[in-house]
C-alpha cells in the first residue's frame, strides 16, 4: 500500500512540470517631456502706450543706452542714481541705429522738440520712446505701395511722370545728381494749378521743407516726404 503510494507520487511528480523563475516586468518605455514654448516678454505700460511691441522696445532701450550718459546727482544725501538720460545731440544718431533716420533737419528739429521741450539738452527714456516709436511705426508701415505714391507726386513736381524721373540735380540746386524741386518748378505747378502765390511765399515753403538750407538748395525726395507726412497727405 506505500509501495502504491510512492509510486502515484512519483507519477504525479513526473507529470508536474518544474517551476519557472518569475517573469521580469518590462520596463515602461521613457516618457518624453516636451518642454512648454518659451513665453513672449510681456508688453510694458509704456509699450502699449505707444503701441509698439516688447521687441521694438527692446531695441529702442538698446539704442538708448548706446548714447545715454548718467547724470551726475546733485543731491548728496540721496542714494538713489539719477536717471539716464540721451543728448538731444545724438537723437539723430540714435534714430539712425534704430535703422528709422530723420528724413530731413526740419523733421529732427521736430523731434528734439518733442523729446526735450523746455530745452535742457537732454531727453530721458520715455520721452526718446515716444520719438522712436513714431519713426519706428511709420518705418514698418511705409511699404512700397506708399513709397510709390510718394515717389510719383514728388515727380510731378520735377517735371517727370513717377518715380522721380525729369528734370535732374542741375535745375534744382545741390549736389550729387540728386532730383530736386527748384523755385522754378514750383512756379510752374502754381501756373498749371492756377493758383496765384508769391515768390516769397514759394520761398518759405522750399525754406520750411529743406531746414533752412537754402532757396538754391531746393527740396530732395526724402524732404518732400517729410512734408507730406506732417501735413498728413501720406501716415
Amino acid at each position: 500500500m506505500v509501495q502504491h503510494q510512492q509510486q502515484a507520487t512519483l507519477r504525479k511528480a513526473s507529470l508536474t512540470p518544474p517551476p519557472q523563475p518569475p517573469k521580469r516586468r518590462r520596463a515602461a518605455p521613457p516618457t518624453t517631456t516636451t518642454a512648454p514654448p518659451p513665453q513672449k516678454p510681456r508688453q510694458s505700460k509704456l509699450a502699449k502706450e505707444h503701441n509698439i511691441t516688447s521687441a521694438q522696445e527692446l531695441e529702442i532701450s538698446e539704442a538708448f543706452s548706446l548714447f545715454s550718459t548718467q547724470p551726475s546727482s546733485t543731491s548728496t544725501s540721496s542714494k538713489a542714481k539719477a536717471p539716464p538720460l540721451i543728448p538731444t545731440a545724438s537723437i539723430r544718431r540714435a534714430l539712425t541705429a534704430l535703422g528709422a533716420p530723420p528724413t530731413s533737419p526740419s523733421e529732427l528739429r521736430d523731434l528734439i522738440e518733442a523729446a526735450d521741450p523746455e530745452e535742457t539738452g537732454f531727453a530721458g527714456y520715455e520721452e526718446f520712446v515716444g520719438i522712436a516709436a513714431l519713426k519706428v511705426l511709420s518705418k514698418g508701415s511705409g511699404d512700397d505701395g506708399r513709397r510709390e505714391e510718394v515717389e510719383e507726386a514728388f515727380g510731378l513736381f520735377v517735371g517727370g511722370r513717377g518715380k522721380g524721373k525729369g528734370v535732374d540735380d542741375g535745375g534744382g540746386g545741390g549736389g550729387g545728381g540728386e532730383k530736386r524741386i527748384s523755385l522754378a518748378m514750383l512756379k510752374r505747378v502754381a501756373r498749371e494749378l492756377k493758383e496765384d502765390v508769391g515768390e516769397q511765399v514759394l520761398k518759405d515753403m522750399i525754406l520750411e521743407a529743406n531746414g533752412g538750407e537754402g532757396v538754391g538748395r531746393g527740396v530732395g525726395l526724402g524732404e518732400f516726404e517729410g512734408v507730406m507726412r506732417r501735413a498728413g497727405v501720406f501716415r
